[in-house]
């Protein structure tokens, strides 16, 4: 395809010829993942991984990529080699506002999976009676080899946008081992109904961001235009806007929610049914009624990014938190604001995620207030359900404008324009829990519960 050809269909599309590129390389993970399946096993298995996403990665943002990634995956490679509790942690840009396209949002995804790899092989050498059940679980004994680290890393293009899974997982996935495991006739399922739902998912979202983006500019609210708006069209028009911008990233998700499906990775086993059916959750990144229709911000994280949030409660929520002591606010705190650091240093990723502590900790103690009124009183806590699920649409979408424009300027005048309501909200509900306590009802149970 010429750059001529490709000029007119990035045009056509309303993105620049670098995000078309990284478009075009990304869809592409579906086949190169496919393809993993006819590889022969062992080595070559680990070097198609390696060699599928270094040169996808090439082709999406030149050669300076791969010597990009080159540099966290060695270091992450060498601690685990020469001081094997040595962990390490990079930061990202905002290339996707300016129109164009870098690496450093697959070097999010590899940073992830270098600590993650470093701290599970550290945990291989601790005493299990000590561990969580995660690092349990995931835990290296032995250090990968060289090819097998740079497979688990660059792996078919994974490091893209993810989703992240763990270094056991796929070691255990190129060997057939554990789930994976072909012996005694155990039959692995059929990928592509999955596979195919995803792409059509997939193609859904594309379609409606299209159609949406062009109404709903970010630009908007530094415009007098919007400064003139009434409060209730003000924060409507954050809501859509914060609306419009996550079909982007649902359908980044389910592109690469098919890639690893259709590999075989995203298998995570069977359902418990009589007919049992595969489950595909390791591949899964977003659950999009979850997140339109979440009854509490409590459950973003648990549709939202999900195998980033998993990494995020496994390796920074879990461990700040001591044997025998529950988590507080603190550990909360911390974990949002590694997330925002990920992320990048700029103001808007920051409030974004300072701001969505507040709303899940004030989520809570609606939660708390609802769980203290009697089962009696039916019509008063679905009240309470409701009220919950309005507080965490108006919150979230208020809190995500930082996360769209990252400036301080932008964040606040948007903030601003709707007096901070989504900043005080949560603040006043989380003073009020000390002022009006909630203690759980405890009325019998009856039979049919």
């Amino acid at each position: 395809m010429g750059l001529v050809d490709m000029s007119s269909m990035a045009a056509s599309i309303g993105v620049s010829v670098a995000v078309l590129r990284f478009l075009l390389c990304f869809v592409a993970m579906i086949p190169v993942s496919f393809a993993w399946r006819i590889v022969p096993s062992g080595i070559g298995k680990h070097l198609y991984a390696a060699a599928s996403g270094a040169l996808l990665s090439y082709l999406s943002f030149g050669f300076s990529s791969n010597l990009h990634f080159l540099v966290p995956m060695t270091i992450g490679y060498a601690s685990m080699a020469v001081y094997r509790p040595n962990h390490v942690f990079y930061m990202s840009g905002d290339a996707w506002k300016e129109g164009g396209i870098d690496s450093t949002g697959a070097l999010m995804v590899l940073t992830l999976k270098v600590i993650s790899c470093a701290m599970n092989y550290n945990d291989g050498m601790l005493k299990e009676e000590g561990l969580r059940e995660a690092q349990k679980k995931n835990r290296l004994v032995q250090m990968p080899s060289l090819i097998e680290y740079f497979g688990y890393c660059l792996c078919c293009g994974s490091h893209f946008a993810g989703p992240v899974y763990e270094t056991k997982d796929y070691l255990e996935w190129t060997e057939g081992k554990g789930i994976w495991d072909t012996s005694n006739k155990r039959k692995q399922p059929s990928p592509f109904e999955a596979t195919v739902r995803a792409i059509f998912q997939a193609a859904i979202c594309m379609a409606l961001y299209l159609y949406l983006v062009p109404q709903y500019p970010l630009t908007r609210f530094t415009e007098p235009v919007y400064q003139e708006w009434g409060f209730l069209r003000k924060f409507s028009y954050q809501y859509m806007a914060g609306f419009t911008a996550r079909w982007k990233y649902y359908f980044i998700w389910s592109i690469s929610e098919a890639s690893i499906i259709i590999s075989g990775l995203g298998f995570s086993g069977w359902t418990n049914d009589a007919s049992p059916k595969p489950k595909w959750d390791r591949a899964k990144n977003v659950d999009i009624l979850g997140v339109e229709l979440a009854k509490s911000a409590v459950q973003i994280p648990l549709v939202w990014n999900i195998q980033v949030s998993t990494w995020l409660r496994h390796y920074v929520y879990e461990r700040l938190v001591q044997n025998g002591k529950k988590a507080g606010f603190f550990q909360l705190l911390a974990t949002q604001t590694v997330s925002a650091v990920w992320h990048g240093l700029y103001p808007g990723y920051m409030m974004f995620f300072v701001q969505s502590a507040l709303m899940i900790a004030g989520s809570r103690v609606i939660y708390r207030w609802q769980q203290a009124i009697s089962p009696q009183m039916a019509m008063l806590r679905k009240s309470m359900v409701f009220i919950n699920f309005l507080y965490t649409v108006l919150v979230l979408n208020y809190s995500a404008v930082g996360f769209m424009v990252l400036s301080l300027h932008e964040t606040l005048t948007a903030y601003g324009s709707v007096y901070y309501i989504g900043t005080i909200l949560p603040v006043v509900l989380i003073l009020l829990s000390y002022v009006v306590p909630a203690k759980p009802s405890r009325a019998k149970p009856r039979k049919e519960e």
